[in-house]
């Protein structure tokens, strides 16, 4: 913790920190019926490792499993099929929360709120929906077993999938009694068996987070295929310009989802429903929401939305900045101080040290009340965190 110039201490809250689940999470934590169908990381004929999800090899990390961490590493070694395992990618404050903890001391982060790794991987590859809500439930148990070291440190967020609609009521239930203060959401379209978010069979769910108080989060993904593989094909040249495209737009999914449930009146219907936007930059967000509220104002007929949707993100919503942009300070100042959090994204092979220390740099223009905001007061406020 920082004291600030005016003498009183600034909390830092890491708004998307990760961890990187041991490989046998899902068989010690799944219900003992299904075991056997658990996710877990083996070798297949070739000595190539895997994710089995359901039995079924996950192809889009085909012996990369190690780039799922690999914070400080070099990218082409964890990228090139076979050539490391998964725990080589792992630092131990990706799975040991002592660890953790550690680290957090000397990244000057005081509270960090917790999404999953190979979490964000499987949704989409399962078609059972009870399966998908064990899995879910798996990780969720050993996440708050993961938190109970340090429970004011250490904050779950439940991973929700809404492939199973009646199952992700009962898990969120279930995850708030456990101390969770938010629930992570995939923004892809097959994680929710192709249910827009207005689907009247996921209305249960929306109302049930929303009585809760848990905010709602949609973080990118890690899959075999998207939108765009249109514009990643293989050229019969190096794949140099795919790869950073595909990782760059990682991102869409998260905007596509944020716009989607915006347009479709999710927060006209929810009102107290809370959302954060996350891993997908904060830049672009004034921009975005200028866009939208001219098109909803010429297409207003059209719309179940009451309000410019501005409001509504300034009513419901929050956008994580990460610390490699350059106008965080400048988006504060036009979005409102009140809007901006900010995530490590350790320990993922893009994310870096010393992340506090360059937000502060990227904020330090800004009035010490806004920066408090920014590093700590908005997360604090809106998940509903003890001081």
């Amino acid at each position: 913790m920082t004291i600030a110039t005016s003498g009183t201490p600034i909390v830092t809250v890491d708004a998307d920190a990760h961890v990187l689940e041991p490989r046998d999470t899902w068989i010690d934590y799944i219900e003992p019926g299904l075991r056997d169908r658990a996710l877990r990381i083996e070798k297949d004929a070739k000595g190539v490792e895997v994710l089995l999800v359901d039995g079924k090899p996950h192809m889009g990390l085909y012996g990369r499993l190690g780039a799922l961490g690999g914070i400080g590493m070099d990218a082409k070694d964890l990228m090139t099929a076979g050539m490391r395992s998964y725990e080589d990618g792992c630092p131990p404050g990706g799975y040991d929360p002592a660890a953790r903890l550690k680290v957090m001391d000397e990244e000057q982060i005081d509270v960090a709120l917790f999404y999953p790794t190979i979490g964000i991987a499987w949704e989409g590859h399962v078609e059972d929906p009870a399966l998908a809500t064990a899995y879910a439930r798996a990780y969720n148990r050993w996440l708050v077993d993961f938190c109970s070291v340090d429970r004011q440190r250490l904050v779950p967020i439940a991973h929700i999938c809404l492939r199973d609609p009646e199952g992700a009521v009962e898990e969120v239930k279930r995850a708030r009694a456990a101390g969770c203060a938010g629930v992570y959401l995939s923004p892809d379209l097959p994680a929710r068996a192709g249910r827009q978010f207005d689907d009247p069979a996921l209305a249960p769910f929306w109302a049930t987070v929303q009585d809760l108080d848990m905010p709602i989060a949609f973080h990118v993904v890690a899959r075999e295929s998207s939108m765009l593989d249109g514009w990643t094909g293989d050229s019969g040249g190096e794949r140099i310009g795919s790869v950073v495209f595909a990782f760059a737009f990682l991102a869409l999914d998260v905007m596509a989802a944020f716009t989607s449930f915006m347009t479709r009146g999710m927060f006209e219907k929810y009102p107290r429903l809370k959302c954060a936007v996350l891993e997908a930059g904060s830049n672009w967000i004034t921009a975005w929401l200028d866009r939208l509220d001219h098109k909803f104002e010429v297409m207003r007929d059209f719309s179940s939305m009451k309000l410019l949707p501005s409001e509504y993100f300034k009513r419901q919503c929050l956008i994580s900045a990460e610390p490699d942009e350059s106008i965080t300070a400048q988006i504060v100042e036009h979005l409102g101080d009140d809007y901006v959090i900010w995530a490590s994204d350790y320990p993922h092979l893009d994310a870096s040290f010393n992340v506090v220390g360059e937000l502060r740099e990227r904020i330090a223009g800004l009035p010490e009340s806004s920066q408090r905001k920014v590093l700590g007061d908005n997360a604090r406020r809106f998940y509903g965190l003890d001081a």
